[in-house]
Order: structure tokens, then sequence, then C-alpha cells
């Protein structure tokens, strides 16, 4: 019974353990690394592909490579932070060649009112990952960072622990290997 129990709560461990570290993967590591930002949903403009709550991860697009269809987190005003993200639902060029965006929510009926100029595209969607925006938007980057150190620390201690408990049960092994047969008990004949 002990051992189904030392068993069952590796399992859980392993799971909790790696399921932890693909979201922090995912939602940190990966877009840092490859230079892409991480935005929360927040209304249900985008629904059903993208309801409240989905984490959207986009990356930096060329201009020339948007086309009518992608999703793009635009800036609402030039320079401001406020951004959404929506789907490009017409591109237009003017006779000097500047481009302008029409961009529309999945579930918005019509347009909407401003049409982005390429300045004001954050980038373009690389991945989703759903209710993740959640727990992003709960969580400020000093929490976050706490959140990943913590982890790591833990994935490297419980690593630790295993190397440990698998170097002692090794080490077991062989003394009792190395003493030999066990020999007999001298009541063990007499009964």
């Amino acid at each position: 019974m002990r051992a189904v129990l030392t068993f069952s709560g590796r399992t859980v461990a392993w799971v909790v353990i790696l399921g932890a570290s693909a979201v922090v993967l995912a939602a940190v590591l990966i877009p840092r690394v490859a230079g892409a930002t991480p935005y929360t949903i927040l209304t249900s403009s985008m629904s059903p592909a993208y309801p409240p709550g989905t984490l959207v991860v986009v990356r930096p697009a060329a201009v020339d490579e948007l086309k009518v269809g992608d999703v793009v987190t635009v800036q609402l005003e030039s320079g401001e932070e406020t951004v959404v993200t929506h789907r490009i639902s017409a591109i237009s060029y003017a006779l000097d060649g500047d481009v302008e965006f029409e961009t529309k929510g999945d579930a918005n009926t019509a347009p909407d009112r401003e049409l982005r100029l390429p300045v004001q595209i954050r980038g373009m969607l690389w991945y989703s990952l759903p209710y993740l925006g959640f727990l992003a938007n709960a969580l400020t980057g000093t929490d976050r960072q706490w959140i990943v150190t913590v982890i790591a620390i833990g994935l490297l201690g419980y690593a630790a622990a295993m190397f440990v408990s698998a170097w002692r049960s090794r080490r077991g092994r062989q003394r009792l290997e190395s003493a030999g047969p066990a020999a007999p008990d001298a009541d063990e004949g007499k009964r």
C-alpha cells in the first residue's frame, strides 16, 4: 500500500511540476526569448475563438506580411499603451503608398471606427492560451518574476531530492550485494 501511495504522490507531483513549467514556458519564457509580447483579451469582441481571459502572444510583423484575416494587436491611439486585439478585415492603399488597416472583432457587427496605421500595430498573433490571461492580469511583473523563480527553485529542489533518493537506494542495494548471501539463522533449522 505504501508503494502505491508513493508512486501516486510522485506522479501527481510530476504532473503539477510539468504543468506549471509548461505554463511558465509558454506564457513567459518563449515570448521573452522570441521578442514577442503577451496580452490578455478582456472583452468578448473576439469570441468564440478568443474569449475573455485568453492570453494572446503576438510577435512583430512587417507590414507587407499582414493580410486580411490576420489577428493583430493594435494601439487604439498612436503612442498610447491601450491596445485591442482584432482581425484585419480590409487593407487600403493610398496613392502615395501609405497603408491603412481596417480591423474588426469577430463578434462585432461592424468594423472599428478608426483605420489603423502600420505604426499602431504591436504585432500579429503567434499563439494563444485560453484562460491564462486571467492569471496574467492578476499578477504584476514583480509577482510573475517571483513565481518563475519559485517554480525554478522548486524544480531544482525536486530533481535534487529525486537524485539523492535514487543514490541512497542504489547505495543500499550495493551494500546488500557486497555482504553476500545471508547466513541462515541458528534457530531456523531447529524446528
